[in-house]
């Protein structure tokens, strides 16, 4: 949907890279997502710049402001993706002005904008915050969180165990937060007692050699630490040739104790980490490949029924809303992970995954009767695509407790200065910070 959209075609510039028919439009992707593209004068190719997803009945304020040198996208104050490339000025055909409210392909209007526009400024200079169209802007349902000093451990005995959210948007956009992750865990594993990293999948946005190196450059923190992590891919890591086999293949693994083995397809495996009183078991499950290694898959679980057992796919569970409120639904491949390799494998207590919007957690009763605990952990719709945010699960035998915390080693590190109303480094609301009773004992009684 075109929000601003600038008239003729960049073709009549004879700029012939990139998408020709536009020169610069302002819209709303069929992802939600706000998106500036612009042919500058001094390319012949356009930039773009993305923002977050945004939410339907909500009131934005959005900010596109070039420097002389970059461009950037702002939302109610927030940049969310950092600065494009060098930018300069903005290509423009004479006698040709802007259309508001439509989007313009091949010198006709395409899609109109479905929603309300209060006002449209355009400035040849940067305005500051108090000469905002609208004053102080908010999102009208804030993110709950605070800064606080939150232990990730609250007992030597205990540990976690960490999950890694879809890190497309930071391969893509923002590679320092990525950075920041990783290099939190390398360096703060042994403090937190952190017996296991996984990724959800989606490491990357699309396959560009650009993108897989900054997710290894990443990645490289935690080998040169020796540090423990496994690895599912995402329907964005998929493409010809088999990149992520390439960098994140078995061939990655092979000389880790943890690690075991590998399916059929090579996107699934399995490992084992001693862990307090017992071995847990992370079982790998490609969602791409799934009934292809779904055989391979009942067999690692039939040949470890003693070993508690968490599955992590890319897609399970997603968020529904009922009633206004969110809840946990099974995906096609979700139900079938369930059927298959969850409901009748008592030693599996836990599911995480990413690839949807959203935040959402449910427990379900197995086939024993024994409770199944499903997470969705994604944030790549929300600031920065994630703002660093990582899943922790702290295990306290003792106390027969789980605890849920949800921690941005990026926001810690941000200066105050640079720090916006969304900026927490603890996400406080009841889908990410949350316990659990757990009976140790009972649940893992397999036999």
């Amino acid at each position: 949907m075109g929000i601003l959209t600038r008239q003729g075609q960049a073709a009549d510039l004879n700029k012939v890279e990139g998408e020709k028919e536009i020169l610069s439009t302002l819209s709303v992707s069929s992802d939600r997502e706000i998106q500036w593209t612009s042919h500058p004068s001094n390319l012949n190719y356009n930039v773009t710049n993305w923002s977050r997803s945004l939410h339907a009945g909500e009131w934005y304020h959005l900010a596109v402001v070039n420097d002389g040198e970059t461009t950037t996208l702002t939302v109610n104050g927030v940049s969310d993706y950092g600065e494009s490339e060098e930018v300069i000025g903005m290509a423009a055909i004479e006698g040709k002005g802007w259309n508001i409210g439509a989007s313009e392909w091949g010198n006709e209007l395409d899609a109109l904008f479905a929603g309300n526009l209060q006002q449209i400024r355009i400035a040849d200079e940067a305005l500051s915050k108090k000469e905002w169209l609208v004053p102080d802007a908010r999102d009208n349902q804030a993110i709950e969180g605070n800064n606080d000093k939150i232990p990730f451990l609250t007992d030597k005995d205990n540990y976690n165990f960490l999950f890694v959210p879809d890190t497309q948007k930071y391969s893509n956009h923002n590679p320092e937060i990525l950075n920041s992750q990783l290099n939190w865990i390398a360096k703060n594993t042994k403090k937190n007692n952190i017996v296991m990293n996984a990724f959800v999948g989606d490491i990357v946005d699309s396959n560009s050699e650009v993108q897989w190196n900054r997710s290894l450059e990443a990645i490289s923190y935690l080998d040169k630490k020796e540090i423990p992590y496994i690895m599912a891919a995402g329907n964005h890591d998929y493409a010809s040739g088999d990149p992520f086999l390439t960098h994140y293949g078995p061939e990655r693994f092979a000389d880790k104790e943890y690690y075991l083995g590998s399916s059929p397809s090579g996107y699934g495996s399995f490992s084992v980490v001693e862990a307090g009183s017992y071995e847990y078991l992370f079982l790998i499950v490609d969602m791409k490949n799934l009934q292809m290694d779904l055989e391979w898959s009942k067999n690692v679980l039939d040949q470890h029924k003693d070993k508690p057992t968490i599955i992590v796919s890319h897609d399970i569970i997603y968020p529904l809303v009922e009633n206004n409120q969110t809840v946990a639904a099974q995906s096609a491949n979700g139900q079938l992970i369930w059927d298959e390799l969850v409901n009748k494998h008592n030693q599996v207590f836990m599911t995480v995954n990413g690839h949807y919007f959203g935040i959402t957690h449910q427990v379900q009763q197995n086939a024993a009767g024994n409770d199944v605990i499903q997470m969705l952990v994604n944030y790549q719709n929300v600031y920065r695509g994630g703002n660093g945010w990582l899943r922790l699960v702290e295990f306290d035998e003792e106390k027969e407790k789980l605890f849920f915390r949800t921690y941005s080693p990026f926001v810690e590190e941000m200066k105050k200065k640079d720090a916006t109303y969304v900026d927490f480094k603890n996400l406080t609301d009841s889908s990410n910070h949350f316990e659990m009773d757990f009976d140790f004992e009972k649940r893992f009684t397999l036999n």
